[in-house]
């Protein structure tokens, strides 16, 4: 049976091209209403154009599907909530949001300006955090949601040039581990999508042989997946591309007791670094709690 979205309205941020795009057609092909949200501006988020969320809009419609578009920008919590607004005040509600949009900056860190970090984190984190925030008491009102975020290859592990991204995308993490603990209790679910594609963001920073195989829409049936009804899971993180489909988790080693009462040296860290740093019995947490918990019973306190 085929996974629809008959009666559900969706947001897809940065809609205009793209992972964005690929998104918005496939949500509104399956049943969705759409709203296209595109600013249309350059990669590093300068300028702005009607021209890309138009152009997605006319291809959902000209497939029968129902799509309104929005041009405003995610970086200001004002025009964020704007977003919102165009589909409560179309469709009447909101029950996915895919935050999407993004911007490029990328230099050394030795080079990069407080204005370019800056701005870079406004788009990916609080873009997110602004529009999710004014979604949110709609679904929690609901008792329905499914909200996705999107971090990056350079957050989770690092890219070089990309300090300002990395940071962006590894602290959408951090804010989907809390939100998911707060949206369970009224069906509103956070997940978080990893993409490896080929987009004008990302173009000129792959090699040609491996970017041939990055189409977006190889992305975006992880997506779907996490925006559906019937899907239950909350606080994931999958890797997407290329037909290449992952769980990625943050883990903590077991770990070792030192001290037992006494003074811990640096010394000591140094003996039992091998022990501190062996990964074997790594355990994944589903709240901080788990964690404490966990030092609790190594340290018998």
């Amino acid at each position: 049976m085929d996974i629809r979205y008959d009666g559900r309205v969706a947001i897809v941020t940065g809609a205009g091209t793209g992972l964005g795009r690929s998104h918005a057609l496939f949500l509104a092909a399956r049943g969705a209403k759409v709203v296209v949200n595109d600013l249309g501006g350059a990669v590093d988020g300068r300028g702005g154009s009607a021209k890309a969320a138009d152009t997605v809009v006319a291809e959902i419609k000209a497939a029968g599907g129902e799509a309104v578009a929005n041009y405003d920008s995610v970086d200001q919590p004002d025009s964020a909530a704007a977003i919102i607004a165009t589909a409560i005040d179309q469709y009447g509600t909101i029950d996915i949001l895919i935050n999407n949009a993004g911007i490029l900056r990328d230099k050394t860190f030795a080079k990069v300006t407080m204005e370019d970090f800056e701005a870079v984190m406004r788009v990916h984190l609080m873009g997110s955090v602004y529009c999710t925030h004014a979604a949110w008491p709609v679904m929690a009102e609901n008792g329905y949601g499914r909200v996705v975020l999107t971090t990056s290859a350079a957050g989770l592990y690092g890219n070089f040039g990309q300090t300002n991204y990395a940071a962006a995308k590894l602290a959408l993490v951090g804010f989907m581990n809390a939100l998911k603990l707060e949206g369970q209790k009224n069906n509103v679910l956070v997940n978080t999508i990893a993409p490896i594609a080929k987009t004008r963001m990302t173009e000129s920073l792959m090699p040609d042989d491996f970017s041939k195989h990055l189409d977006p829409e190889l992305v975006t049936p992880a997506v779907a997946w996490l925006v559906a009804e019937e899907c239950q899971r909350t606080g994931d993180i999958i890797s997407a591309g290329a037909g290449y489909y992952a769980l990625v988790k943050v883990e903590e080693a077991k770990g070792v007791a030192l001290g037992d009462g006494e003074p811990v040296t640096p010394e000591m860290i140094r003996d039992n670094y091998d022990a501190i740093a062996d990964m074997s019995a790594a355990t994944p947490f589903l709240h901080a709690n788990d964690l404490l918990a966990k030092v609790g019973k190594l340290l018998d306190i």
